[in-house]
């Protein structure tokens, strides 16, 4: 695996390193070891499974407030994503910044997301499913969301968006109240 820091501290792409031959291939995707190297010494203790089946729906911006805040590891492995990580820690020097990835089953990358951010994704394809490890249980009650076309955040989908839940349609807009996470 290498590991890729991206603009924001602490969030990293991670491109596997497939060993093949005449049957396929086999890639580690998660090494205790490896992942101590970035700081990560968390447990993965939930992972979940998302399929997405229309082109151009936008799932997010999701998190989990404290003190249920969780650490992500997201791979897509049918079709293609436009990941996308919002920080929200109060303090960073990276505060209300985001970045954005595309992650493929074709890409074999995996993004690697440090608590007090907020994610989300846009399906560049149909049929689009992921895989998230997550370091916190899930907490009905603990969560957050940003719109995905807030303006202070100001995030460039790559697509139209064609399809969102009422729920992330509805989140509010930061405004000079929000202070972080």
């Amino acid at each position: 695996m290498t590991f890729t820091p991206t603009p924001l501290h602490g969030c990293y792409t991670i491109s596997l390193t497939p060993f093949g031959d005449e049957r396929g291939w086999f890639a580690r995707t998660y090494c205790k070891k490896e992942f101590a190297a970035i700081g990560h010494t968390a447990e993965w203790v939930q992972l979940n499974h998302s399929f997405t089946a229309a082109k151009g729906t936008i799932r997010g911006m999701h998190y989990q407030l404290p003190p249920f805040t969780e650490i992500k590891m997201v791979r897509c492995i049918a079709g293609a994503v436009y990941d996308v990580v919002v920080d929200l820690r109060a303090g960073s020097p990276s505060f209300l910044q985001w970045t954005g990835v595309e992650l493929s089953a074709g890409n074999q990358q995996m993004l690697y997301i440090p608590a007090g951010f907020a994610h989300g994704f846009q399906a560049l394809t149909s049929d689009a499913a992921l895989l998230y490890h997550h370091s916190a249980y899930y907490t009905p009650g603990a969560e957050g969301g940003l719109r995905y076309n807030d303006p202070a955040i100001n995030i460039q989908w790559p697509q139209e968006a064609t399809l969102l839940s009422d729920r992330d349609l509805n989140h509010p807009l930061i405004d000079q109240h929000f202070k972080g996470l």
